[in-house]
């Protein structure tokens, strides 16, 4: 798969995970928030949390499951990225969540995976 491929499946996937999120009763804030060499995909509002999301997709699962991409090193600078986000919004004392959406597509649909407080 190109670099153009992967972007608009990972678009898609994004896309995809905001209007679940949004069904769901989350609020999105804001997406694809960028801080040094990291990226959180979505960041959204539930009650009283600030969600923070990362998106996985895959075709196949030749390589594994979409979740499986999560990894410790990634998972670490999710962490930093986020906190990032809430010292440049001035954001303190805040309850905050760390969710991941494994989207499996298979033709035009698609299995969707939300793995709420994944860590």
């Amino acid at each position: 798969m190109t670099v153009l491929n992967r972007r608009a499946q990972g678009s898609r996937g994004e896309d995809l995970a905001c209007e679940y999120l949004m069904l769901q009763g989350l609020r999105i804030v804001e997406r694809n928030f960028r801080l040094h060499r990291g990226e959180i995909d979505i960041v959204a509002r539930e009650g009283e949390y600030l969600v923070f999301c990362e998106v996985k997709c895959r075709e196949s699962d030749a390589c594994g499951r979409p979740e499986y991409a999560v990894t410790a090193g990634k998972v670490k600078q999710i962490r930093k990225v986020a906190e990032g986000y809430l010292a440049k919004h001035a954001i303190r004392n805040q309850a905050c969540r760390f969710d991941v959406i494994a989207i499996q597509f298979s033709g035009a649909r698609g299995t969707l995976n939300h793995i709420r407080d994944a860590f």
